[in-house]
């Protein structure tokens, strides 16, 4: 199965590269604009009819879509989160190879939640930030191309290589810190928050099994089980082996921070008035993921706690 990764370098694409590479039955072939992609092409800048006349030499089965900003104004996540991901559909649509599309959408796209709930793919969209804005719109482009494809909605990646920008890397790093300068006591913000952690493993995994299958539509991929982020905290402290306090600097009645562990000086550590959550998603996310157990045969296998263990040996690397 020649198998077309874009994105590869990213985050996830990483771990999605190394569970194909270790498929015998695939030929991979990395797209991306770093130097080290197999072929270096920009989506949110080339052209459709570049990247159709690259699909036609190729000749792909599946082409998987890792690729899109998390980060940035609105102006740079719609270039690279919608924009890009129409002209993967337009090239698709061009070709005469016939691939199929797996994109990766995220939980994002439907924005705050009941507490208590689990989401469904039915759950109408409401992001509540651009980010999830950008990427709900990739995913209409692609439920809307006509397609053989199918949208992973990924929820909240955790396990080794967890961006030092996301609310479990910037834990890691302020415990890190607390360690190295032997602090007995780690005040932290924005642990209210529940989310849905799914290890990066198990999403590539999702991802090798969506381009095996024949599903379609939206396919939402995370543990089920939405987690308090102070619990987390006390895991990864226990992890670390850090014998000290952790206070919590919001109260149940205070806005959440988005900046986990930054120093109180940092000019962005209070969230913009309109989004109090930076992933616009509330107080509250959690999956209901039975669709990815009926249709691609796919279950999370990694608990939260070993991919904390992951995410603290490589800050404790650093001390």
């Amino acid at each position: 199965m020649r198998v077309l990764l874009i994105g590869a370098n990213g985050y996830l694409g990483r771990f999605v590269a190394d569970r194909l590479l270790a498929d015998p039955a695939v030929q991979l072939t990395a797209l991306g604009r770093g130097d080290d992609a197999d072929v270096r092409f920009d989506l949110a800048s080339g052209s459709p009819g570049a990247l159709t006349r690259f699909l036609d030499a190729v000749h792909p089965g599946v082409v998987i879509n890792c690729a899109g900003a998390t980060r940035g104004g609105a102006r740079e996540l719609t270039r690279h989160n919608t924009v890009a991901v129409a002209t993967v559909c337009e090239a698709l649509r061009r070709s005469g190879c016939g691939a199929r599309l797996v994109q990766i959408g995220c939980g994002a796209e439907y924005g705050p939640s009941q507490p208590g709930s689990s989401t469904a793919e039915d759950a109408v969209p409401r992001p509540g930030g651009p980010y999830g804005v950008s990427k709900l719109a990739a995913t209409e482009l692609v439920l809307g191309s006509g397609l053989d494809a199918v949208v992973l909605r990924v929820f909240s990646p955790a396990g080794p290589s967890t961006p030092a920008g996301s609310p479990l890397g910037r834990l890691a790093e302020a415990l890190r810190r607390a360690m190295q300068s032997g602090d007995g006591e780690l005040k932290l913000g924005g642990l209210g928050v529940q989310r849905d952690f799914i290890d990066v493993r198990d999403v590539a995994r999702a991802v090798h099994a969506a381009s095996l299958s024949a599903a379609q539509g939206v396919i939402n991929i995370g543990s089920g089980r939405a987690v308090r982020l102070r619990d987390a905290a006390a895991v990864l402290a226990r992890v670390a082996g850090y014998g000290g306090a952790l206070h919590e600097l919001d109260g149940p009645s205070n806005p959440i921070r988005p900046t986990i562990g930054h120093p109180r000086t940092e000019p962005d550590h209070v969230a913009p008035a309109a989004y109090p959550y930076p992933d616009g998603c509330g107080s509250w996310q959690q999956a209901d993921v039975r669709t990815a157990r009926d249709r691609l045969g796919w279950r999370p296998r990694i608990n939260l706690e070993e991919s904390l263990a992951d995410i603290w040996m490589e800050a404790a690397c650093r001390i």
